[in-house]
């Protein structure tokens, strides 16, 4: 991975509390498991950045270097590597993900 890539990535998990490494856009996600994870995130009303990393070949290998995990998407929370589409539904679903929004002070929907 190049240092132009590497400061990228750095830049854009250090940039935003909740980073959402993806294909296609939040609102054009353009695979299945990028899609979940974004409507996850959407239904906790969590503010995100998603990057596109089919917009440069770079980033989309560059990150699964970075993290040392091999798939996309990848959710950062607070610098921190939460990781792929399983783990964020696993985690949404027993509550853990909120959890971890509200244990790093990031505003999201509580259920009623």
């Amino acid at each position: 991975m190049d240092d132009q890539t590497k400061e990228l990535i750095n830049n854009e998990i250090k940039d935003n509390e909740v980073c959402l490494f993806m294909k296609g856009t939040p609102e054009a996600p353009q695979c299945g498991f990028s899609m979940a994870v974004t409507n996850i995130l959407k239904i906790l009303e969590v503010n995100f950045k998603g990057v596109n990393v089919l917009a440069n070949q770079n980033l989309r290998e560059g990150i699964k270097v970075f993290s040392d995990w091999p798939t996309i998407p990848q959710l950062y929370v607070k610098n921190e590597f939460i990781g792929g589409c399983d783990i964020v539904k696993e985690m949404y679903e027993s509550g853990e993900l909120a959890k971890l929004f509200e244990d790093n002070g990031i505003e999201y929907k509580k259920k009623s």
